[in-house]
């Protein structure tokens, strides 16, 4: 029996090389399940990692980007192993952030670097409609799937809850015009806005008689 190799088996009966976008998807896929935190290794021993995660893997909003890569160590432990079989991930992140200003679109750059510990319960928790009781130091949580969850995604979590609510480049950003599109903060126009009340559109159509 004629024995084929991945990509034969994957590509067809002819050996056809793969694009370069197809190869850096396969290392991606590759680097995910090398950074997978498995509940049945915790079973075993807690999971230390220290690493720089290809800013690829954390996968977050639309409007958001990563600079470089994301600098995380710590630790995972499986906490209640006989009962809800929660992970609790402690360590450090360093990461650097874009996203354009709310007001002016300029971009900005955040600053991340501190610690972090989150607690992921079992999504079965809440499919089956129980509750846990949660302590007042694990307010910052999240729910995992299957077997485990991948520390890209422990990372975009924490991420998400640094990120700020308003994206402002500075806390007297003045936005663009709304009738030229001119950046105020750079060149202040003369551009007065003209407000109109509607309800006296009516009153505006009548003319005066003598």
């Amino acid at each position: 029996m004629e024995r084929r190799c991945p990509l034969q088996a994957a590509w067809g009966s002819r050996l056809i090389a793969p694009s370069r976008g197809t190869r850096v998807h396969w290392e991606l896929l590759r680097a995910e399940r090398a950074w997978f935190i498995s509940t049945a290794a915790l079973e075993e021993k807690p999971f230390h990692f220290r690493a720089v995660i290809d800013s690829g893997l954390v996968r977050l909003p639309e409007h958001w980007d990563l600079a470089k890569g994301v600098s995380a160590s710590g630790c995972a432990t499986l906490l209640d192993k006989h009962g809800l079989r929660s992970i609790r991930v402690r360590g450090r992140i360093e990461a650097s952030a874009l996203c354009d200003c709310d007001l002016c679109l300029k971009q900005v750059r955040h600053d991340f670097d501190a610690d972090f510990e989150l607690h992921f319960y079992p999504m079965e928790m809440i499919d089956s409609g129980g509750e846990a009781a949660i302590s007042r130091a694990e307010t910052e949580v999240g729910f995992y799937e299957g077997d485990g969850v991948a520390l890209p995604d422990v990372i975009r979590e924490q991420l998400l809850l640094w990120f700020p609510v308003r994206n402002l480049c500075g806390p007297g950003c003045k936005g663009l015009c709304q009738i030229c599109g001119s950046d105020r903060n750079v060149d202040p126009c003369t551009c007065r806005p003209r407000f109109e009340d509607p309800r006296w559109d009516a009153l505006r159509q009548l003319s005066l008689k003598r």
